[in-house]
């Protein structure tokens, strides 16, 4: 009885399940249509393949030129004060006075602050009177000797005796000169209750107020009335690889008195003015323009060994008080000028594992792979010495996406397109040497 109940129910089991495998068979015989006609190749006179291959690459160029390029050698410095002097009291004693405004300019000479002077004056007072005692008592002495001279001549007295005298007066004599020394001493510390600024420059923080008691001898420090720190002017010191040597010790002998300095900031790619002699710039950190113009002062008279560079020092005018002790500066040291070099932008340059090399411009707009040699390069320019003449066309933005022969667009910078900005070329300033 279970069987015959079992038969129909797989006889009527088969044709559904033939009818799910055909339709199984039905979607991948049509995922399997669909996906050779996605794939199949376009046939070599397909309008779409044409334009593929025929499309221009748009890329950015600039013209090879001959001027004369400034070289530069660039560093980190750090700017320091002229001249920096603590001010510190030289005798004990209450202040008085605070006689400046912090941040204050003030003059060599000018007052500063006040300590309490009587004590000081006093003990002047007192060597003043001694020195008069003592110059009564040699007056006094002096007529003894020469009465003393005269007994002697006529032999109413004896010798000893006035030579006993002579040695008085001189001893007296002795005791004004050391009383006038006691009394210069006494002076100089009476001067030193009144501080006054010993060079030109700004003051700092006032460290103490008025009223507190200063004490020359004072190892914390504490005692420390303020700061004052030159200005203008001010010096920056910088460091170079010790490579730079050569370069730096042929500028200074050829050109020291003239020498130039400018300060510009990292992000700027450019120096507006115009530099022919050797000097010193600067770069201001996160600043775009320029902030001072100086001299190099001094060449470090030794490497350091550690690091392998060397230190030098220039001084700037800082007319503008853009440069502030302290303060962290990139530093440009003009160290020759190349006269009518072929120069390209430092963007045009590409390197690959066959060396240095650009892509050059014809008439037909066709790039051509061209090797060069390149002599010096900084953040402006590129001095080319072989493989360029005056006049061609590199690419300077799109390298990337060409090869030798490839066909290109010539597009115009976006700054100087009227209309909305186009899109980025693609393509590093750096690009990579395409594969064959």
């Amino acid at each position: 009885m279970d069987a015959l109940t079992r038969e129909p129910a797989i006889t009527a089991t088969r044709p559904r399940a033939r009818r799910y495998v055909m339709l199984l068979a039905s979607v991948l015989l049509i995922a399997a249509v669909g996906a050779a006609l996605w794939f199949w190749p376009v046939a070599s006179n397909s309008p779409a393949k044409d334009r593929f291959a025929n499309e221009p690459i748009p890329v950015l160029v600039a013209t090879a030129a001959q001027r004369d390029v400034p070289i530069y050698l660039d560093g980190l410095g750090t700017v320091q004060a002229f001249h920096t002097v603590t001010i510190k009291p030289m005798v004990d004693g209450p202040l008085v006075s605070v006689d400046f405004r912090e941040g204050q300019d003030v003059r060599k000479g000018e007052v500063l602050a006040q300590i309490d002077p009587r004590t000081f004056q006093a003990a002047l007072d007192q060597v003043v009177a001694k020195r008069a005692q003592d110059e009564a008592l040699l007056a006094n002495a002096r007529v003894d000797l020469t009465r003393y001279q005269k007994l002697v001549s006529n032999a109413y007295t004896s010798a000893q005796q006035a030579d006993t005298q002579k040695s008085l007066v001189a001893q007296l004599e002795a005791q004004v000169r050391q009383d006038q020394a006691q009394i210069d001493t006494a002076r100089t510390q009476l001067s030193y209750c009144t501080i006054t600024a010993p060079i030109d420059g700004r003051t700092g923080i006032r460290q103490v107020d008025p009223g507190n008691i200063v004490h020359a001898a004072d190892s914390s420090g504490t005692s420390s009335l303020v700061v004052l720190t030159q200005l203008q002017p001010i010096s920056v010191v910088f460091t170079l690889p010790q490579q730079a040597l050569p370069a730096v010790a042929s500028a200074m002998t050829a050109s020291m008195p003239e020498a130039l300095a400018v300060m510009q900031g990292v992000g700027n790619q450019g120096i507006s003015e115009g530099a022919g002699t050797q000097g010193v710039g600067t770069q201001g950190v996160g600043g775009g323009s320029v902030l001072d113009r100086g001299a190099l002062a001094v060449l470090d008279n030794q490497v350091d060994p550690t690091t392998g560079t060397i230190k030098l020092k220039a001084n700037f005018p800082n007319a503008r008080r853009v440069l502030w002790p302290g303060g962290f500066v990139g530093v440009r040291l003009l160290v020759d000028t190349a006269r009518a070099a072929l120069t390209v932008p430092p963007a045009a340059v590409q390197r690959g594992p066959r060396g240095t090399y650009v892509y050059v411009i014809d008439t037909d707009s066709i790039a051509h792979r061209r090797d060069l040699t390149v002599s010096h390069e900084d953040q402006e320019v590129s001095i080319v010495t072989a493989g360029l003449k005056p006049g061609d066309r590199v690419v300077t933005d799109g390298a990337a996406r060409l090869a030798d022969g490839t066909k290109v667009a010539i597009a115009e910078p976006a700054a100087k397109q009227s209309g909305p900005p186009a899109p980025s070329v693609p393509g590093g300033r750096r690009g990579t040497e395409p594969q064959p």
